[in-house]
């Protein structure tokens, strides 16, 4: 079966709202094993709402709205979906109870247009809204099923889950399932030269790649009859992938970050980390700090962006300064060792570029970056190039550094664990 999704909202158009629930509703259906060749956003304007489904039921087995149930007068989704579908608006006397339950519950009165939204299509399916006013609708028209649901993510997500999915599923006879492999030290390019004999005689699963910062995610996808089924034919393809990427793949799991699995790494080997950053300005910092439980591990972070303080905080020489530059291999690896030394930590890592707009000269282009890494006093640093406006550079240079975090500290175990085994 196909399925089209249509998200209603003139602020969607202007930019003034990310459309998050579009890719909500596409990846939920996906996983459901529905088809989607069409996605359209259109705005509050009556005539164009009503063009725009007329040729989604038309292409289209399933129509999922969402946006336009609210109580003011441009809220239109409702009353054009019904009269293309040629039904009424009738009373639904327990959505009318549940509006009045939830102003009572939250100590206020419903005003009179609230009560538009009691109003459902006649012989409709209508789907309890516990985080709002507006229900949700399912006409199940001669040409389409069209499913409505309220535009706030907030609810649009449980209803669709809750409601949406059970009812999707008893129409579906394949059940679609994804694996997401997450590549960090590797370039887009790269990871699709290694991958391009996969690619190229892919069927069933498939194979997608993903640039992200810093990042690139493989994403493999299987159809079967149900999950198990669906897993099995991933799980080959999955085992081929860490063979090729092999430490490079940081994670298989998709709530899991690059900066949660580097916090995982020192804590499960209970290192103590800091940070030493000048053009990134806390940003590594901050992408830490942001995993539950680092506390047990992270001593300090400190943004050394003058020269004054890259001496005073780090013992970076002035020598060192004078000759090579804030932004050069040999400040970044004194950098490290200073922070190290500063907080007792096993684990540094330190920043130093430039992120632009100005600031470049021909032999320090802006992008410019140094990053090292110092564990248990040995330090490795790496020259990177980035490109982009100066937060896209700063972003990148943080992802760089949790990536190049995770490998000293993967190959300090490596020679340790080989020493070991020498001896």
């Amino acid at each position: 079966m196909t399925v089209e999704i249509v998200c209603v909202g003139t602020e969607l158009l202007l930019g003034n709202i990310v459309n998050t629930n579009g890719a909500f509703l596409a990846e939920g259906c996906a996983a459901l094993g529905l088809e989607s060749y069409y996605q359209t956003v259109v705005g509050d304007n009556e005539g164009r709402l009503e063009g725009v489904l007329k040729t989604a039921m038309e292409r289209s087995d399933i129509v999922i709205l969402s946006g336009g149930l609210g109580p003011t007068e441009d809220d239109l989704t409702k009353e054009v979906a019904a009269r293309v579908c040629g039904r009424k608006l009738v009373l639904h006397e327990p959505s009318r109870a549940a509006i009045e339950k939830f102003f009572a519950e939250r100590g206020t009165a419903p005003t009179e247009n609230n009560w538009k939204q009691a109003m459902i299509p006649a012989d409709a399916i209508v789907l309890g809204n516990p985080n709002g006013t507006a229900p949700g609708v399912i006409i199940e028209a001669d040409q389409a099923r069209v499913i409505l649901l309220p535009g706030p993510p907030n609810e649009l997500c449980p209803m669709f889950e809750n409601s949406v999915v059970p009812y999707l599923s008893r129409l579906t006879t394949q059940v679609i399932c994804s694996q997401t492999v997450k590549v960090c030290g590797v370039g887009e390019s790269r990871a699709e030269t290694m991958l391009k004999d996969l690619i190229d005689a892919q069927t069933n699963p498939t194979i997608a790649t993903y640039a992200k910062t810093g990042e690139v995610h493989i994403r493999v996808t299987a159809g079967a009859e149900d999950k198990k089924a669906a897993m099995k034919l991933i799980k080959p393809v999955v085992k081929e992938l860490k063979s090729r990427f092999g430490n490079d793949i940081y994670t298989t799991e998709e709530e899991v970050t690059l900066e949660k699995a580097v916090a995982d790494l020192l804590l499960a080997n209970n290192l103590t980390v800091t940070c030493a950053e000048s053009c990134t300005g806390g940003l590594l910092s901050a992408r830490l700090v942001n995993v539950p439980g680092i506390s047990d591990v992270y001593k300090s972070g400190i943004v050394t962006y003058s020269n004054k303080a890259k001496r005073r905080f780090l013992n970076v020489k002035k020598t060192t300064l004078q000759k090579y530059g804030a932004v050069s291999r040999q400040t970044a690896e004194e950098m490290a060792k200073g922070a190290a030394a500063f907080a007792k930590a096993d684990v540094a890592a330190a920043v130093t570029g430039i992120a632009g707009p100005d600031g470049g000269t021909e032999e320090k282009p802006v992008g410019l970056v140094f990053i090292a890494c110092c564990v248990k006093g040995k330090t490795t640093v790496e020259k990177y190039r980035f490109s982009g406006s100066r937060s896209k550079v700063r972003e990148s240079a943080a992802a760089a550094a949790l990536a190049l975090m995770r490998r000293c500290i993967l190959e300090y175990f490596s020679e340790v664990t080989f020493g070991k085994k020498e001896k």
